[in-house]
């Protein structure tokens, strides 16, 4: 299986074994003129926040592909939630972060007015920016095959993540921290994994300001470093969560 559909109404539709569930819109003319599905071929649809059908095309134009249901996959949402606050950065080095972020699992992404990020939304650029990470998302989701959607927040600035610190177990990802990330732990003292969220902060291309860095740490948020090597904004969090994949036995 190499592919997946998205269909946001997917639990309105009949998805036992035999069922037919239709695809339409963009998502059926990206079947047909993109991936070029053809009628015997396999695939899966899923409604992104949980459920995947997978079965066979009976049908597939450019305006609908249809598909009997073989096999119905019910995923559960992840105990811990890790959130990827991205900074804002020039280029498209923040749709990078955050699209590799997509196909590690994170559970959301927020996007972030840093002091130092070059690129500024203002004005009806932050609806834009919001819906343009929604969709690298949303098709991020669908390479890596994932039930889930991430979800993409309200722009914020770092009086937000200073107000969210109180709630979460805040990650700062800082090149100059005593701590490295590889030495954190993720269980209570009885060895049970906690469920309290891992929000990880990424700065932009010039770091995260001295400011920013004391405000954050004054809230409860931990500084910590990757390694000797200072990675790009769009490389540092998702080794970060690589990392975390692999302490929470995810991989």
């Amino acid at each position: 299986m190499s592919s997946l559909f998205l269909c946001d109404d997917l639990a309105a539709s009949p998805h036992d074994r035999g069922d037919v569930v239709r695809l339409t819109g963009d998502e059926a003319r990206h079947a047909a003129t993109v991936n070029r599905m053809r009628v015997g071929e396999h695939t899966a649809i899923g409604d992104g926040r949980g459920v995947i059908v997978r079965g066979i095309v009976t049908r597939v134009d450019a305006r609908e592909l249809e598909l009997v249901v073989e096999t119905v996959e019910r995923h559960a949402e992840v105990r811990l939630a890790i959130v990827l606050v991205q900074a804002l950065a020039k280029g498209d080095r923040d749709e990078m972060a955050i699209q590799a972020a997509t196909e590690l699992g994170v559970s959301g992404v927020v996007p972030w007015q840093a002091e130092r990020s070059v690129s500024r939304w203002a004005g009806p650029k932050i609806a834009k920016g919001v819906e343009r990470w929604s969709s690298i998302v949303r098709e991020a989701a669908k390479q890596s095959i994932r039930p889930f959607v991430p979800e993409v927040g309200d722009l914020a600035d770092t009086a937000a993540l200073v107000r969210l610190a109180a709630d979460v177990r805040m990650l700062v990802l800082e090149p100059s921290a005593e701590q490295r990330l590889t030495a954190l732990t993720f269980t209570t003292p009885t060895h049970e994994a906690t469920e309290t969220p891992i929000v990880l902060v990424v700065g932009p291309e010039g770091g995260i300001s001295p400011r920013e860095l004391t405000l954050l740490t004054g809230a409860g948020a931990t500084p910590v470093r990757l390694g000797d090597e200072v990675l790009r904004t769009s490389t540092a969090g998702p080794a970060a969560l690589a990392v975390l994949n692999a302490a929470l036995g995810r991989w």
